[in-house]
């Protein structure tokens, strides 16, 4: 052994001391059940403030039961926990083998029977003993599952997540009949104790990789976690950043695609997303349909995706650009057609681009918050409407509304809602630097966005991989997608333990 290895050995050792004299201290400072059956309910009613919906049944053979009306199945309460106490000695070994639920656990201390009830648990109590049984009997209150809305396809599974985490998990656990996958089990918000779980291959996935996470998790500090969408801004990077770090999705068909690739995903109870990690730039405008048609197919959708974020970024922009300052790059063909359509426009190009632009975001906005029914409606006659009669008052000129157009239709097709967002807002910066210094403020602005996207990272991958840092291996499945028995292996970027992922062969009899 080293001498570094012994001092690395040194530090351990007197790190893991210090985490368990702390966890001693913790739990001398927790408060012991009371014995008398008295003194229990009364400090029940006090740490739960005598809540109207709180019921405490007394037994006549000394057992005491505990729960939230509003949180435990009457039928499952009555029928596997009183029916089975009545004649049973008041002991809590007794409790434990007549009790017919089956997840029961043992307590010692108040703090824990408290989180038990709040979760839906009854708290049985035996007179004379400083030990509880909690007996989860909750209600399952779930929706049904449904077809993906966020991510529909034609090809491939039509479930989606849905908000309870055990259907979720189980959801994930019969795509993949694994036993190395692992479930962590984490509760996050001093206020909701909200239940997360972290799911990885065990075997597959990178061991730095999982500590990170796990790290990150255990170090939210905050009142609640309502959502995926709100946790992934607390684990992500750099939440500074404009770009999304982490992928979420609501098809357990790609969260476990994920898994395979020895990624990590994060799960949050009462939340339909999914938290995939880490990720890629390139990845948000890849879709699980990729994976069902041809190679030739999906290549052609995923170049058309990026030439389309391509478009919607810049296509405005360079409008402004080349009508305020090099009208020399337009052809003369498009100059009359061009002169004539700006004729009656008072404004100056880079007015007219944002005025439009505006109105455009207005009106998705305003569909996306009406209803169903109505918001399509206001999309659709909105649109015509307003820039017909924009047209007709001389505000703006037809081509471009046709480039607002085509620029608007080339952000739908980002598969990824978050990243779509992105795209919306980048194209407004763009147009002003367009406007201010033409080609050279687009070149600035273009420059700008690559730095920041290659100093972004995935839980500490690089965010522009496979091609920054350049990785040949995982081109075969990024902008293109070569054939199946070319992308064997797992990606690089997630450094797996195990990179193959198949054997290929191909049967040429």
């Amino acid at each position: 052994m080293t001498a570094a290895e012994g001092f690395l050995m040194f530090f351990k050792k007197k790190k893991g001391e210090a985490d368990n004299n702390m966890n001693q201290k913790n739990l001398d400072d927790k408060e012991l059940i009371p014995v008398d059956k008295a003194d229990f309910i009364q400090k029940m009613k006090e740490q739960l403030h005598d809540s109207a919906d709180l019921n405490i049944k007394e037994l006549t053979n000394g057992f005491t039961l505990i729960f939230f009306d509003t949180l435990t199945d009457k039928k499952m309460l009555n029928g596997d926990v009183l029916a089975r106490l009545e004649d049973a000695q008041a002991t809590p070994n007794e409790a434990l083998k007549h009790i017919t639920v089956s997840s029961t656990s043992k307590y010692k201390y108040v703090d824990d029977v408290v989180n038990s009830l709040l979760k839906g648990a009854v708290a049985v109590h035996s007179a004379g003993h400083p030990v509880i049984i909690s007996a989860m009997v909750g209600t399952q209150e779930n929706r049904s599952l449904t077809r993906p809305e966020n991510e529909s396809q034609v090809l491939g599974p039509q479930i989606a997540f849905n908000e309870s985490l055990a259907t979720n998990i189980s959801l994930i656990r019969r795509f993949l009949t694994n036993p190395n996958l692992c479930n962590e089990s984490y509760s996050v918000g001093k206020q909701t104790n909200s239940a997360i779980s972290l799911l990885y291959l065990k075997g597959i996935a990178d061991d730095d990789m999982i500590d990170r996470m796990r790290e990150r998790i255990k170090s939210i500090d905050i009142d609640g976690v309502l959502d995926s969408s709100n946790l992934v801004q607390l684990i992500e990077d750099n939440s500074f950043a404009i770009f999304p770090q982490m992928l979420l999705t609501e098809r357990p068909d790609r969260a476990c695609a994920w898994l395979l690739n020895g990624k990590m995903l994060v799960l949050v109870d009462g939340s339909v997303q999914v938290i995939g990690a880490p990720q890629t730039f390139i990845e948000f405008f890849q879709s699980m349909e990729d994976e069902s048609v041809r190679w030739q197919i999906a290549t052609f959708i995923r170049a058309l995706r990026v030439f389309s974020m391509i478009v919607s970024i810049f296509f405005t922009a360079i409008y402004v650009a080349a009508l305020t300052f090099h009208y020399e790059i337009i052809p003369q063909t498009l100059l009359i057609p061009l002169g004539e359509s700006r004729s009656r426009v008072p404004f100056p190009p880079i007015i007219e681009a944002l005025l439009l632009e505006v109105m455009i975001e207005l009106l998705r906005e305003a569909g996306a918050r009406l209803p169903t029914k109505v918001g399509q409606t206001m999309g659709i006659v909105g649109g015509i409407v307003v820039g017909t009669a924009a047209v007709d008052a001389g505000f703006t000129s037809n081509i471009l509304i046709i480039i607002i157009a085509v620029s608007a239709l080339a952000s739908f097709t980002t598969p990824n809602y978050m990243m779509g967002n992105v795209i919306r807002i980048l194209r407004f910066p763009l147009i002003i630097f367009a406007g201010m210094w033409g080609f050279y403020g687009l070149m600035f602005g273009f420059c700008f966005l690559l730095i920041h996207l290659l100093r972004q990272s995935s839980l500490g991958t690089p965010f522009l991989a496979p091609f920054y840092p350049p990785r040949f291996e995982d081109w075969r499945d990024s902008i293109i997608r070569l054939p199946i028995g070319w992308t064997n292996s797992r990606p690089v970027q997630t450094r797996p333990l195990d990179r193959l992922k198949y054997r290929y062969r191909k049967n040429k009899n």
